[in-house]
């Protein structure tokens, strides 16, 4: 479940950079982002210090228990931040806490760059990839699903993507820390579910 609100907002976030574009600039070179890095950016940022703060899960959890009733009737807020900021290895990317987040993006870079240089043959692939796992996160991977074949990126021909995650980890960090000089309340509008203030301030300061 939390999967699914973190995966919203992180989508939520790129669309809102997408929107924020003035309409005048539409289907111009002027509307293209400055960098996919900064595209993810907005979008951890919106997952990560916006969907796993306390403020946040304090505003959303009494819809959430509305809503699933049988499985968070009895859960407390600090139970679920706990659980949504726990440092644990895991063997999906896109369910990696922020600590081991950017071992999975290094795993799949230098994968893609000994695939280039004719280091490794595609058919060994899930044995490197397993052997990394173990190597840089300790994990045993079961099948291909939850390993190799995980992300749909490679299956796109989107080779050397998976790094602007890793750089929107750090931009996003940045930026966070900014934000909360030129918006000192900003964890508490958060709280009370305003999110219009920092929407409006990527917005002005960034997504024009």
């Amino acid at each position: 479940m939390g999967t699914s609100v973190w995966s919203v907002l992180h989508e939520a976030g790129h669309a809102m950079y997408e929107n924020g574009v003035p309409r005048a600039l539409w289907r111009s070179p002027l509307a293209s982002p400055s960098s996919l890095g900064f595209h993810e950016s907005q979008s951890r940022l919106w997952e990560n210090w916006v969907g796993r703060s306390r403020p946040y899960l304090d505003q959303i959890m009494p819809e959430l228990r509305d809503l699933f009733p049988e499985r968070l009737g009895d859960v407390d807020v600090e139970t679920i931040y706990r659980a949504a900021n726990k440092v644990e290895p895991s063997l999906i990317r896109v369910e990696a806490d922020q600590v081991t987040y950017n071992l999975h993006i290094i795993l799949r870079f230098e994968l893609e760059l000994e695939i280039f240089a004719n280091r490794i043959e595609l058919r060994d692939l899930p044995e490197a990839w397993n052997a990394r796992m173990r190597d840089y996160l300790g994990v045993e991977v079961p099948d291909d699903a939850n390993g190799v074949l995980q992300d749909v990126h490679w299956a796109d021909g989107m080779f050397g993507y998976f790094p602007t995650y890793a750089l929107g980890n750090v931009i996003a960090g940045q930026l966070w820390e900014r934000i909360t000089i030129e918006i000192p309340d900003v964890e508490e509008h958060i709280g009370r579910g305003e999110l219009v203030p920092l929407r409006d301030w990527l917005r002005e300061n960034l997504h024009r």
